[in-house]
């Protein structure tokens, strides 16, 4: 017999949750997962985008369950993690904390209303899913996490901060979970993605001229697809790796702010006075 542990594949023939199943990436992680086998229950405030993911994913030959959960509302998700393990006739092995929305404007003109909702959505939507998760990981020796922030959780881009700080909690939160975790064999991987076509500006809080800035962003600078990143993240939990940078963009910013980040604060603040 070897004396070296077999290494696991998370993603493979997961038992897993998707909070946000129904539209973005939260769907391309579910149709990935369905392809590895895997047998997943999606979550989504909005209970018809969640079927029509579960649609996608029975079409595939693998079995799905629909969930309508608020990930803000702790006690939600609370039952969401039994009935998911109801469903699934076992523990589940895998939760991807991807709900999120957007917010954006000026720090001054954003109101404290707006701050809650963002809040409780982008951050406490990930405490609460994390929290209902890792003790029956825990009780069952193994599991995984992944939580999607952004690279906005690093960049810091003006008229955003509502959004950067709940992202910037995520990716906090990742870090200090993949290091207390390490000891009960369960993996944590943070997602940090720049501009990716999903519902979030649809579904989010911005004013006109923000939308337009961003669905032109979107039309003209998204350097990948949902499928692509929920590919690429799933792969990059497979081997351990705590961080999913998928774009050009992201990386160069990830670097920058890295390796001076008093500079890369200074080129902000330039470029966001040339640019206004």
């Amino acid at each position: 017999m070897s004396i070296f542990k077999k290494k696991t594949k998370p993603s493979q023939n997961a038992f897993a949750v998707v909070t946000g199943a129904g539209s973005g990436i939260g769907r391309s992680f579910a149709l990935d997962l369905a392809k590895r086998g895997g047998t997943i229950l999606c979550a989504d405030i909005n209970l018809a985008s969640a079927e029509e993911t579960v649609d996608l994913i029975e079409s595939l030959g693998a079995k799905a369950f629909t969930y309508q959960c608020d990930v803000g509302q702790a006690e939600q998700v609370m039952k969401m993690a039994d009935e998911a393990e109801r469903l699934f006739g076992q523990a589940p092995t895998l939760i991807i904390n991807n709900a999120g929305v957007g917010l954006g404007g000026k720090f001054d003109e954003v109101s404290l209303e707006d701050w809650q909702w963002c809040m409780n959505v982008n951050l406490w939507g990930v405490i609460h899913g994390c929290h209902a998760f890792v003790p029956k990981f825990k009780k069952s020796g193994k599991g995984a996490i992944i939580n999607v922030a952004s690279a906005a959780s690093y960049t810091a881009a003006p008229e955003m901060s509502a959004y950067n700080v709940t992202k910037a909690g995520v990716l906090a939160l990742s870090e200090t979970l993949s290091s207390e975790l390490r000891p009960f064999d369960i993996k944590v991987n943070v997602l940090c993605p720049t501009l990716v076509p999903t519902n979030i500006i649809k579904n989010g809080r911005l004013d006109n001229r923000y939308s337009k800035l961003a669905d032109h962003a979107l039309m003209n600078y998204a350097f990948t697809t949902s499928d692509a990143v929920a590919k690429l993240t799933l792969d990059r939990l497979d081997k351990g790796e705590l961080y999913t940078i998928p774009q050009i963009d992201a990386k160069v910013f990830w670097s920058m702010k890295r390796t001076s980040p008093t500079m890369y604060n200074k080129f902000v603040g330039f470029s966001y006075q040339f640019l206004k």
